[in-house]
């Protein structure tokens, strides 16, 4: 598990929100609860028909979406800034048994026959809600995982307990460098 709470990451909300992020050149998903890689390694997820959330890449920390936050300004176009690096922590689950790791902590089942990559789904884990995004871009399974960041350390411990009895353990970001 890494920690990605660093990492930008920002929500855009309306019914023109599809028509502004493809307008700054990200690819998005057709339909809600998927989730498209962008070529830079940046992520939008669909979260509804009108809701979108964008997470950063690792290859250049966030800039792309940090600036595309930083420079959004209201208009009459209905897009609406959602502000999450406040508000949501972002942890990276990876390994082979991260399907089963989650399963003792979430009633969703989130193996690879039902949670196909780029699926997304939001729901409760260790009692509290979390966004689910199955990335699966490296040879093990991965979930990017969102949660309330003012919950983030009970999460945390909560995934660490569930992933001792497969052998798991925290990792830096360098992990996801080398």
């Amino acid at each position: 598990m890494v920690d990605l709470t660093n990492l930008a990451r920002v929500g855009f909300r309306g019914t023109d929100s599809a028509e502004f992020l493809l307008s700054k050149g990200y690819h998005l998903p057709e339909t809600p609860n998927h989730a498209t890689l962008q070529d830079d390694g940046s992520m939008v997820a669909r979260l509804s028909q009108t809701e979108y959330l964008l997470l950063g890449s690792l290859r250049d920390a966030g800039t792309r979406v940090s600036d595309l936050e930083a420079h959004w300004q209201l208009s009459e176009q209905a897009n609406y800034l959602l502000p999450r690096q406040d508000s949501h922590a972002w942890l990276l689950l990876t390994g082979e048994h991260c399907a089963a790791v989650m399963a003792k902590l979430c009633g969703v089942d989130l193996r690879d026959g039902n949670f196909t990559q780029g699926a997304v789904a939001q729901t409760s884990a260790a009692r509290i809600n979390v966004i689910v995004i199955n990335t699966h871009t490296t040879a093990l399974p991965s979930f990017h995982i969102l949660c309330d960041r003012a919950s983030v350390s009970y999460f945390w411990d909560a995934v660490l307990d569930a992933m001792l009895e497969f052998g798991g353990k925290p990792a830096g970001i360098q992990a996801l460098l080398d």
